[in-house]
């Protein structure tokens, strides 16, 4: 039988050991350099007053990657939580009895239009399927590997030969280059 290995933390070095690490795991899914800083910061925090409830069970990294996830998950209900709270007001009609303010809760619902969407989606990822082959060679792999096919960045690194910093830094540019290309190919239709 297996003996289970019990971890220990040590805050001293989580920010040289894992800062970079959680940084670039944040910016991947919020996409905006200040607030991936706080959610780290936030989760360094968090891991201190909750050390009384680490068990030992799972690696420094490991639990501080599941606080992380947990900051990253507030952040987008408070900001959807607020979205939800400002009234959407729109003058809609200008005359007769419907003549005022369009409140949310009236706005009529989309109508069923399934052979549409069905037929923009294969157009969709048609367009986009044609972006990713326009990408350079090492940009399309790391892209495809990353988000495409849910590979783990060290996995990445290791079968391309490549630092974490540079596998981000590719997915960055192969994001802005599919960006521009499906800004001119399918968004200015």
């Amino acid at each position: 039988m297996q003996e289970n290995k019990v971890h220990t933390l040590d805050p001293d070095k989580w920010i040289d050991a894992y800062a970079d690490y959680l940084f670039n795991y944040t910016i991947a899914r919020v996409n905006d350099t200040e607030k991936a800083k706080d959610l780290v910061q936030e989760t360094f925090f968090a891991g201190l007053k909750s050390m009384k409830n680490f068990e030992g069970k799972a690696s420094e990294r490991t639990w501080l990657v599941s606080i992380l996830k947990r900051k990253i998950i507030d952040h987008y209900r408070k900001i959807n939580s607020n979205k939800g709270k400002a009234e959407v007001r729109m003058n809609f009609y200008q005359e007769g009895d419907r003549e005022g303010d369009w409140l949310e809760e009236r706005v009529p619902q989309k109508w069923d239009s399934s052979a549409d969407a069905m037929i923009e989606s294969e157009e969709l990822g048609e367009a986009l399927t044609a972006c990713i082959q326009k990408l350079p060679e090492k940009y399309r792999m790391v892209f495809e590997m990353k988000t495409i096919q849910g590979f783990e960045t060290e996995d990445i690194c290791n079968e391309l030969d490549i630092t974490s910093s540079n596998l981000w830094v590719i997915i960055h540019r192969a994001r802005t280059q599919l960006r521009r290309c499906m800004e001119d190919n399918w968004f200015k239709k």
